[in-house]
């Protein structure tokens, strides 16, 4: 029960609460950010879609720390899910700067997330490893897309991703040294499908 309360009260304060990170934002001190109407439209859209992935990992690690019986990796799960507010917060506080919002649709990314979480959790710990290192993998490629693509004057939001990508990539790595297995191809294939679905919707929506 108590595991089911903590569950609830994250997808809460994921959704509707302000995120407070732990870590200051990254800045480039050395270079102030200056952009035009359209720059700051292609800006806030990749931020929105950082964000949208942010609300998703939350949902993922939850959803992991539930469904796994190892109290040792719960507690992996859970610490990995508290460093990535961190992103969460960032992206929120950033998204605010560009006098942009978040996806309208967060609470269908995090219950799908939430899910796809449970439900590699269910299939073992390995399964549930692996599935963390994909993700996070994906996400590191995605965030450096995404770097290429900001525009160039956004120095706020390029120290914000540099950062982000390194954290996952970090997580991904953590993962594999925790023992997880390699998930077949198909699989990654479609993770992949799926996450494009997501980043084109939630530019626009």
């Amino acid at each position: 029960m108590d595991s089911l309360l903590n569950a609830a009260d994250s997808a809460l304060r994921t959704l509707f609460a302000r995120p407070h990170a732990a870590q200051a934002c990254p800045t480039l001190l050395e270079r102030s950010t200056q952009l035009n109407a359209a720059e700051t439209r292609s800006a806030a859209a990749l931020m929105r879609v950082n964000h949208v992935g942010e609300v998703c990992a939350q949902a993922l690690y939850t959803a992991q720390a539930l469904a796994t019986r190892n109290p040792a990796l719960s507690a992996h799960f859970t610490r990995a899910c508290h460093e990535e507010t961190d992103h969460l917060a960032w992206t929120a506080k950033r998204l605010d700067e560009l006098d942009s919002r978040p996806s309208l649709l967060n609470p269908l990314w995090y219950a799908g997330a939430f899910g796809l979480g449970l439900l590699a959790g269910r299939l073992g710990d390995k399964v549930s490893l692996g599935f963390v290192v994909e993700t996070e993998k994906q996400v590191g490629t995605h965030l450096q897309n995404h770097l290429d693509r900001l525009p160039i004057g956004d120095h706020a939001s390029r120290a914000i991703l540099a950062q982000m990508r390194d954290d996952e990539l970090r997580h991904a790595q953590a993962a594999q040294d925790a023992g997880a297995m390699e998930l077949p191809q198909p699989v990654k294939d479609l993770m992949r499908a799926a996450a494009k679905v997501m980043t084109t919707v939630a530019r626009h929506v």
